[in-house]
């Protein structure tokens, strides 16, 4: 009485090559979406840190340095983790390598 009659369902027709070239056309925004993020977040970033490697890597003394947290001062002595840098006369401080933001030109800082 409340309970309908239940009958099979007829299989499903064959997939044929318009089914296959309708997933792929339905894959092709994701695929482009993640060349288009590719190209402008991961690659550019890649080359950020390639080129501040480089420059971590070519540290000397004597070289005039900005780092993340806004010290601005003089490396003194280089190891291979770290760098102490002079920040005022007698006032060295010691940083990791990787804290080091930006080599400033020669003669920025006079005061030191």
């Amino acid at each position: 009485m409340f309970i309908s009659s239940a009958y099979a369902q007829s299989a499903p027709a064959a997939s044929s090559a318009t089914d296959l070239s309708s997933s792929l056309t339905g894959m092709l925004p994701l695929l482009l979406m993640f060349v288009v993020l590719y190209f402008v977040m991961i690659r550019p970033q890649m080359k950020r840190q390639k080129e501040h490697k480089t420059m971590i890597e070519a540290l000397d003394r004597g070289d005039e340095v900005s780092t993340a947290g806004g010290f601005v001062g003089r490396i003194t002595s280089l190891e291979d983790n770290y760098v102490k840098l002079e920040v005022s006369k007698g006032v060295e401080i010691q940083l990791q390598r990787s804290a080091i933001s930006q080599v400033l030109p020669k003669g920025t800082l006079k005061s030191i």
